[in-house]
């Protein structure tokens, strides 16, 4: 390979880098911490999930999260469903 072929390929490999740090890096950050949010859920945390329904965790089982939205109302959603946990403030 000569010197000429190699210098053909590096922009298309500083291509390669630039879209990696601008997209690929910064959303396998994001999905590890939703992971680490997911996996961190407690019985009574406040949630609210990704249809912008707002409960607090009354139970927890595997892939399962019971919230509790009103006095006596209960739904179940996929621990998926939960978009984040809300603080004090929230």
């Amino acid at each position: 390979m000569s010197m000429e072929s190699l210098a053909g390929f590096l922009p298309i490999i500083v291509v390669f880098v630039i879209f990696y740090f601008l997209l690929i890096r910064p959303q396998q950050i994001q999905q590890k911490k939703r992971r680490e949010m997911l996996a961190s859920l407690k019985k009574g945390d406040r949630v609210i999930s990704i249809g912008g329904i707002y409960g607090m965790i009354k139970e927890i089982k595997d892939d399962i999260v019971v919230l509790r939205i009103a006095d006596n109302v209960n739904i179940k959603i996929a621990r998926a469903g939960i978009d984040r946990i809300l603080t004090d403030e929230e």
